[in-house]
């Protein structure tokens, strides 16, 4: 019969609205301090006021007195929890001692938790936690990274902890020392905050006999799940963890915060359901993008070619783990040289361990390449974009692989048309605009294009209706959309007839949402189960449609089919007319009630032959007001280099979301530490600055074609980090450009600049 039929209409990088965005708008999402319970109990966590030392002791007589107050846990009463540190790792930890909250009394950080009042209701919980007194001995303590570069750590490598840089490349000082031209400076990077919207908080639910339903504000289900599993020696079968909405993350929610154990503990003790949430002062209480110090000195011939690049970098981690970012890799993603020494040790200081924020490491190190670039471009008296050019790794020289795609150079020349880089003139405060002074920076960005184990299940029930579900999250990127999309697109239906479900350890496996591999990972696995079910379907149609369906070659009909209204529908064009079969009758004649698929999906082995990432070029235009140093960013355009994009609307929002972040970063955020008393002082959004909409204006974000077969089964690389990695930079630079001066201490703020 023939098999000349109508192609399907695509789904997959159509610029779809959100389809959550009703729950949202509506108040109909629930996130996890909304969840309602019966006798809710509410928890309130008090903080250490002292950097390092030890509590002397706790009253709590005055908070117990209070009607109402139905306890108060410290490291003195509060029940047995697992006392090694393995079972209080989760899947991400770092090495070193993970922290154990009301564990003992010693203090490690400004902020720590020394106890959870609980009562009746939030406010008289959190007047109740202002009557808890304790005396503390405080010890000699050091908060500053500066002041310890000298005692400076190589990070462990125990199991979860650190992966060295590559091995030096060549003799990298004695080619800068030969180098026609150098660049040699350093380049810090202040502590930052995610700041979600959602502040951290959960609900804990226990029932008679001894299981826990947690509502947590998290990145992972799983992850929290198999905490808290280890931490209070629960089976898997006695804690669900639910979190269906995210009100932001960014990774703050990778790792469980100390909210969450003292809500399960303080539910097991009472026998009642407890909520904890964080104030956002205590949002500064725990995981933070670490401050680094970092040194980049470049030698290059006097056409530019890269001879020797050294970039060693100095993180910020806490006393009791050992935190790391890759700081310092990225050079040999982006550029060709032949002498490379790479570098990276940790600072231990007394503050709570940071913890990964988006694009952890390349956000910083990539700022100072970057700034660095720039520098020798200016050295050299090239344009910064042809040193680029001229200095573009058609390969990976870390991982001695090739790239299984890399769009980079078209993101260069797109991009710098799209900005109008042509028009820049090359010396630094010679373009004005009245009372502003003009620049024009321009930088490359690079993050790992990464896809890892997943699982989903897809159901179609009789209706024609799609039911899609993964233990993934939806941290606001747009994961109920684009996976989806992508079920729509694979089984070939309308996508208002999926129904996805997430956010919940009953559903299958997932992993955590991070790093940019969620699309990759569940999407690929989304796409493989909807495409098998569509196979089968097209089976069933064969085997049991009956006439009209018996003669058809099973694999071009899987192709051509579609399902609308509840049938399978074939439309073989206007000379043939259609064929349609209710999907409820199709399965009743086959003694089915649905058709389900659920696959677990790994990488390939092919993967490991090539490097995998997503690339950009980022252009700024940066306005500074001669007499005054305000400093204003006018335009910024973004190419992106990010495979096959599912949501071309979405995907924009990510990066100009990253943009934001870039901003930010450049020219606003820094937590600053009293080194005196060990205290962040700007723990609210009045004194820690995050850009607002006045501070921003035009954002162009484009999005190169680039076709990977390698990455992954959809070709989708990911674009959650990609939009911050090189924005801080690309601002350093226009500044640098319209006053001639270079300031390498982030923020960039105007007394710098007078």
């Amino acid at each position: 019969m023939s098999t000349a039929f109508q192609k399907p209409a695509a789904c997959i990088g159509a610029p779809l609205p959100r389809v959550d965005a009703h729950s949202k708008v509506t108040g109909a999402a629930r996130y996890a301090a909304e969840f309602h319970a019966d006798g809710l109990v509410y928890g309130v966590v008090v903080n250490a006021p002292i950097a390092r030392g030890e509590i002397v002791a706790i009253d709590t007589s005055a908070a117990l007195a209070l009607p109402g107050v139905l306890s108060v846990l410290t490291h003195e009463n509060r029940p047995a929890l697992a006392d090694n540190d393995a079972d209080w790792k989760d899947q991400i930890a770092p090495g070193g001692s993970p922290l154990r909250p009301l564990g003992d009394a010693h203090v490690r950080f400004a902020g720590q938790p020394v106890a959870l009042v609980l009562a009746e209701t939030l406010e008289l919980a959190h007047y109740a936690a202002s009557l808890v007194h304790t005396r503390y001995r405080s010890e000699a303590h050091q908060t500053e990274l500066a002041a310890v570069l000298k005692d400076a750590v190589v990070p462990s490598t125990e199991k979860g902890g650190f992966e060295p840089p590559p091995a030096p490349r060549g003799e990298a000082y004695a080619a800068l020392a030969h180098a026609d031209v150098c660049s040699d400076a350093f380049y810090s990077t202040p502590m930052e905050f995610h700041q979600p919207m959602e502040m951290h908080g959960c609900t804990v639910v226990p029932t008679a006999d001894g299981r826990f339903t947690v509502y947590e504000k998290t990145q992972g289900v799983g992850n929290t799940q198999q905490y808290l599993m280890k931490v209070f020696g629960l089976t898997r079968e006695r804690v669900r963890v639910v979190s269906p909405f995210v009100g932001g993350a960014f990774g703050s929610g990778l790792r469980p915060q100390y909210h969450l154990p003292l809500a399960m503990l303080a539910a097991r003790a009472l026998r009642r359901p407890v909520r904890v949430t964080l104030t956002r002062a205590q949002m500064f209480t725990s995981g933070h993008r670490p401050a680094t110090i970092q040194h980049v000195a470049l030698g290059a011939r006097r056409d530019g070619r890269l001879q020797a690049v050294i970039h060693e970098a100095v993180g910020e981690t806490s006393q009791y783990e050992d935190f790391t970012d890759v700081v310092v890799n990225w050079v040999g993603q982006l550029y060709r040289a032949d002498h490379v020494q790479l570098g990276y040790k940790l600072g231990r200081l007394d503050l709570p361990t940071p913890c990964d924020m988006r694009a952890p490491g390349a956000a910083q190190g990539l700022y100072a390449l970057e700034c660095a670039m720039d520098e020798l471009a200016a050295a050299l008296r090239m344009d910064p974009l042809e040193l680029r050019i001229r200095n573009y790794a058609d390969e990976d020289a870390n991982k001695k692989r090739p790239f299984s795609s890399k769009a980079l150079l078209d993101c260069y020349a797109q991009g710098a048309e799209r900005f109008g880089w042509g028009a820049r003139v090359a010396t630094p405060r010679t373009m004005r605009d009245g009372h502003e002074l003009v620049g024009y920076g321009m930088a490359a960005g690079v993050w790992d294009a990464m896809q890892t184990e997943a699982s989903v299940r897809a159901v179609l029930h009789a209706d024609g209706r799609l039911a899609l579900s993964s233990a993934t999250a939806d941290i606001g990127t747009g994961t109920y959309t684009a996976i989806s999309q992508i079920a729509a697109d694979a089984l070939h239906l309308p996508i208002g007839e999926v129904q996805f479900t997430l956010g919940d350890t009953s559903l299958p496996p997932a992993p955590i949402e991070g790093g940019s591999w969620t699309v990759s990972s569940v999407g690929s696995a989304a796409s493989v189960a909807c495409t098998r079910l569509r196979a089968r379907l097209a089976q069933l149609l064969v085997a049991h449609g009956g006439a009209g369906w018996a003669n058809f070659d099973v694999d071009a009909l899987s192709e051509a089919l579609t399902i609308a209204d509840g049938e399978a529908v074939l439309t073989r064009g206007p000379k043939h007319g259609t064929t349609r079969l209710a999907i409820g009758e199709l399965l009743a004649r086959a003694g089915m009630k649905t058709l389900e698929e659920q696959i677990t999906l790994k990488p390939e082995e092919l993967q490991q032959r090539y490097s995998m990432a997503t690339h950009s070029a980022v252009f700024v235009e940066a306005r500074v007001d001669e007499a005054l140093g305000t400093i204003r960013i006018a335009r910024v355009v973004s190419a992106i280099a990010a495979g096959r994009i599912v949501n071309p609307k979405t995907a924009a929002n990510q990066i100009a979301g990253g943009v934001v972040w870039g901003i930010g970063m450049a020219l606003y955020e820094h937590a600053q530490v009293d080194p005196t008393i060990g205290r962040i002082m700007n723990h609210n959004l009045v004194d820690y600055h995050v850009p607002v909409n006045s501070d921003i204006d035009a954002i162009d974000v484009l999005f190169v074609d680039e076709h990977d077969d390698v990455v992954n089964p959809l070709g989708a690389k990911g674009v959650g980090e990609i939009g911050v990695v090189g924005v801080a930079a690309a601002v350093a630079n226009a500044i640098y450009h319209a006053t001639g001066k270079r300031v390498r201490e982030l923020p960039i703020t105007l007394d710098a600049l007078l």
